[in-house]
């Protein structure tokens, strides 16, 4: 039986070890924390899995909350005017549902399923003098905590990584009480564009207690939502949330009016993430390697929704690579071709969150412009976040985008 070491108890890492330990594979679990302090925690994210992303936990009989979790049916675009005012407002529809569900829930779940089901769960602050040790032991050992000593093992790729700080400064808030989102009939990812200032999203979730919504500032660093530094309490970040809203989006702001409060006491989450890729290989002191996973090598900011999908999708990849390469030894080419297949999908969704990081050009904005009266142009747009590499069909290159709403103008 071969022995597999995962460094990591987040979506890349128990969807793999949920994976490999059902094909029968000795798997162990290394997470700083067991599943009731995951559970009882701090929000780690303010995620959104679509379809396809959805379909891999499906394969494996993880997507255990698809009867609860509100269904999202599509993405609602909104750009603000200098006065609030809503210049333009859409929803596309995609073609099958999307969830949020907050992983406190989710891993913690997940965690207590792999154990039950009798992997070893190690709880402990991992080191690089510990992968050191312990790597022998292991046919193949992965790294899926992106934060921290770990992340030092792996190498930054310049020439994939443009930026070198952070371009959003963010702040999210889990919240009971948010009224209905006026004007649509379909529950959707609210996506705001307000110029000068960031980007706002709201969406409907699940959390331990049930149905909720989650808002989230992607605020322009030194620009005017850029208010969260040194704010910590839950209480505190809603209330700038809030406060924002009522200054930059006043639609949404109305939905507050009879009251929000967060859901629990670790509901809310403020950061910064630099968005990076790393090279794949990580070497330790004594010689061997490991792999890195999901937002280990590929760090991606929010903006784009796509942080649990990637890790979700890398994980399947990772599992298929796995089982396809047999008793054969786990050796850096097995590794760095396992991330080239990941990469696949990854650069798409690298290029394209990146580009959205940029002010828009002039011919995005006139897309986004013109599926407010196309339909099948919101549609397109509302289901490249469930499959990014569309993007580079017709999105991000102008002449391509010109084509695509050409052939679209003369079917309408």
């Amino acid at each position: 039986m071969r022995t597999i070491l995962i460094v990591g108890a987040g979506q890349a890492g128990l969807q793999l070890a949920l994976g490999l330990q059902s094909h029968g594979y000795d798997v162990t679990v290394m997470t700083d924390r067991p599943a009731d302090a995951i559970r009882d925690g701090r929000v780690m994210s303010s995620q959104c899995m679509f379809d396809a992303a959805l379909r891999t936990e499906r394969a494996l009989g993880l997507d255990l909350w698809a009867g609860e979790a509100p269904q999202i049916e599509g993405i609602g675009v909104t750009v603000l005017g200098p006065d609030g005012a809503r210049a333009i407002d859409w929803v596309g529809r995609l073609d099958g549902s999307a969830q949020s569900v907050d992983q406190r829930l989710k891993m913690s779940t997940w965690l207590e399923t792999f154990a039950a089901r009798g992997g070893r769960v190690e709880v402990r602050q991992a080191t690089v003098a510990d992968l050191d040790r312990l790597a022998p032991a292991y046919d193949l050992v992965l790294v899926a905590v992106g934060k921290g000593e770990l992340a030092s093992l792996f190498e930054r790729d310049t020439d994939r990584s443009p930026f070198d700080r952070p371009q959003r400064a963010l702040a999210a808030a889990y919240v009971d009480g948010l009224g209905p989102r006026p004007g649509h009939d379909i529950p959707v990812v609210g996506f705001n564009l307000v110029p000068e200032a960031g980007e706002f999203f709201v969406l409907p979730a699940l959390t331990a207690a049930g149905p909720c919504d989650v808002l989230l500032w992607e605020a322009l660093p030194g620009g005017p939502a850029d208010v969260f530094g040194g704010v910590t309490e839950p209480d505190e970040v809603l209330r700038g949330i809030v406060d924002l809203m009522r200054t930059f989006v006043p639609g949404e702001y109305e939905r507050t009016l009879n009251g929000i409060e967060v859901t629990d006491a670790g509901s809310t989450l403020v950061g910064r993430i630099t968005p990076v890729v790393r090279r794949p290989v990580g070497e330790l002191p004594g010689g061997g390697a490991v792999l890195g996973v999901a937002d280990v090598v590929v760090t991606n900011d929010p903006i784009t929704g796509q942080g649990s999908n990637s890790a979700a999708k890398c994980a399947a990849v990772y599992l298929d690579a796995i089982l396809a390469h047999g008793g054969r030894p786990f050796d850096r080419g097995f590794m760095q071709a396992a991330f080239d297949r990941f990469w696949q999908d990854a650069r798409a969704v690298t290029e394209w969150t990146n580009a959205m990081l940029d002010p828009a050009p002039e011919y995005v904005a006139n897309v986004i412009a013109v599926a407010g009266r196309l339909p099948a142009v919101a549609d397109r747009f509302a289901n490249g976040f469930n499959d990014p590499g569309d993007w580079e069909r017709w999105l991000l290159d102008p002449d391509k985008a010109a084509a695509y709403l050409a052939s679209v103008s003369a079917q309408d």
